[in-house]
């Protein structure tokens, strides 16, 4: 499988990082991800433009231009040959001479094939819990998923496909993607604040207005436990139903009307 890494296109098995490198060393780098469908990448110009925010925010210089990166990744998904894959596109801290202090970047682009959610898993929806949790620099799109990995046992013994995290003030996130409510009022609303922005998200948002009342803003857990919907958005995810919540059925446990609507 073809990746490209620092300015060459090579195979999967001889593309490699030193392990001085700051994302291997203190988990330091920035990332986006997109899928293809026909080979085509879908709204590349938003992700592209996340991954230079998250970029910039992290301090890290990317070094090609975003039209480059859409030639770049164009030409590796040619070479896959994969018609539905995921893209992602990673920028580490570089090879630190003291395993703390960023150096120059490195750029690593992958293309593999990605499975998205299916009807099949929209019909059965998700089983999710709540955790108390605030992502660092959660307008960042970066590599630490450190709690999302620990809380998976416990995942586990609770029967639960997935976490959303609180603060004090509110719900946020779940690990990998966004979350949406639907109120006893007929309104959709999503967290406004401590977040990432989702594409998904954005094109959710643009396509309800004008079908439904929509609102960014902070969301109680208990607001959340009343919702008559709970569904989360993500590129892999797409729109997909909460039907449990911290072991109690949402609403009467199936997909609801406006996640329907997707």
């Amino acid at each position: 499988m073809p990746v490209y890494i620092n300015d060459q296109f090579t195979d999967n098995e001889k593309a490699t990082l030193h392990v001085s490198d700051l994302s291997i060393q203190r988990g330091f780098a920035v990332f986006d991800f997109c899928r293809t469908v026909n080979g085509v990448p879908l709204f590349l110009n938003d992700h592209l433009e996340r991954f230079l925010h998250s970029a910039h925010a992290m301090r890290l210089q990317v070094p090609y231009t975003k039209p480059q990166l859409i030639d770049i990744i164009r030409e590796l998904v040619q070479r896959s040959g994969i018609a539905d894959a995921g893209i992602r596109i990673m920028l580490t801290g570089g090879y630190s001479a003291d395993s703390y202090h960023p150096a120059k970047p490195n750029l690593v682009i992958t293309c593999n094939a990605v499975r998205s959610t299916t009807q099949a898993d929209f019909d059965k929806g998700l089983s999710a819990i709540t955790y108390e949790y605030q992502r660092e620099l959660a307008h960042i799109k970066s590599i630490n998923y450190l709690m999302a990995v620990w809380l998976q046992p416990m995942l586990r013994v609770q029967q639960a496909d997935d976490v959303i995290y609180f603060n004090k003030q509110s719900i946020t996130e779940f690990p990998r993607s966004n979350v949406f409510i639907v109120t006893a009022a007929g309104k959709l609303i999503t967290p406004a604040h401590n977040i990432l922005q989702g594409i998904t998200r954005k094109k959710i948002l643009s396509l309800a207005d004008g079908i439904i009342e929509v609102e960014e803003r902070d969301i109680s857990v208990e607001e959340l436990q009343q919702a008559s919907e709970i569904f989360t958005t993500s590129t892999t995810k797409k729109v997909l139903p909460v039907v449990k919540l911290n072991g109690k059925a949402v609403n009467d446990g199936r997909p609801g009307n406006i996640s329907k609507r997707q």
